[in-house]
């Protein structure tokens, strides 16, 4: 299994960079997480539009679903379009998205495959488990095992004894982390810290932790240095262009 970030800020992206967005591939399937905005172009230079097998969607936050748009246009608008592409997302998640093109075009250019948090099914040689996480919205966090290897990914999620079920044993423990070590107090129950991540990290014993969704102006040192000091393994940022094979 192979994970390359495309992007990882939060929000809104910074300079340069681009919102959550992660292509992890297996066997020759190409599975897009979470295309947020700015995260297409990042894509593209990879693979042609045509070449993603399925997307797949933690909640409905334009930054991590917006670029779901210029995606399904990039396919609509091939020399030779590619078949429906299959969608997984919560029920209505990405409603606002979709709604920017109406017409037969676009309705023609996804299948819809709504999941509610809490199951379990299968994309392509991915096994998807997941959970309902605290955010502003509904927000699935996901596990996605293939080849006796195993991603672990929060989306956006406040405190939860559920993320150390979610990232048990994981690989790779891809965690929100919005906020280097202390979360605001109107955000405390919706967001988390790179500390708070490392926390979840070492309880359940996650191979690696990558810390992801930093609010624009955060220096990923700062991020760094506070999960670290919860952690002992390795520690990484979600950087655009990072690629690790599990």
């Amino acid at each position: 299994m192979r994970l390359t970030v495309l992007g990882g800020c939060g929000a809104w992206p910074d300079a340069g960079q681009a919102c959550s967005g992660y292509l992890v591939e297996h066997e020759g399937f190409r599975l897009l997480v979470d295309p947020g905005y700015a995260v297409v172009p990042r894509l593209l230079e990879l693979v042609e539009a045509a070449q993603v097998d399925a997307v797949l969607v933690s909640h409905g936050h334009p930054d991590h679903c917006a670029d779901l748009n210029p995606l399904l246009r990039a396919r609509i608008y091939a020399q030779e379009p590619p078949p429906p592409l299959p969608l997984y997302a919560l029920p209505g998640s990405v409603e606002h998205v979709l709604a920017l093109d109406a017409g037969p075009r676009m309705a023609r250019s996804f299948t819809s495959k709504d999941f509610e948090a809490g199951d379990s099914f299968d994309i392509g040689p991915f096994q998807v488990d997941s959970w309902l996480l605290p955010h502003w919205v509904p927000n699935a966090g996901l596990r996605l095992t293939a080849g006796g290897r195993t991603l672990a990914y929060t989306g956006d999620t406040g405190p939860s004894e559920s993320l150390v079920e979610l990232a048990r044993g994981a690989d790779a423990f891809l965690a929100e982390a919005t906020y280097p070590d202390r979360v605001p107090n109107d955000s405390a129950s919706y967001l988390s810290s790179a500390a708070q991540a490392a926390a979840y990290a070492t309880r359940a014993d996650a191979g690696r932790l990558l810390l992801t969704h930093l609010w624009p102006g955060v220096e990923p040192c700062q991020a760094l240095a506070a999960a670290r000091g919860g952690y002992a393994g390795e520690v990484r940022v979600a950087t655009g262009g990072l690629m690790l094979e599990l």
